[in-house]
């Protein structure tokens, strides 16, 4: 299977234009390029969000500040 040659190409057209009207080409034409450029959009603002989300946090160890948040003694009453 190739490429649609000129006149197979015409035809789809044509076929197209029966089906959906002239007037309600451009308008769909339309929505699926503005559903596009949304979809777009809203990769490019997820992305940063997703990289700084999943970045791991860096965790320093001091033994000064683990000693003062362990319990002292294991026992409560």
């Amino acid at each position: 299977m190739g490429v649609p040659s000129g006149m197979e190409l015409l035809v789809i057209f044509g076929i197209i234009v029966l089906l959906f009207g002239a007037k309600k080409i451009p308008d769909l034409a339309k929505g699926i390029g503005q559903g596009i450029k949304n979809f777009k959009s809203e990769m490019k603002d997820d992305a940063p969000e997703k990289t700084a989300a999943e970045a791991p946090k860096k965790v320093e160890a001091n033994e000064e500040t683990a000693s003062k948040e362990a319990p002292k003694t294991t026992t409560q009453a």
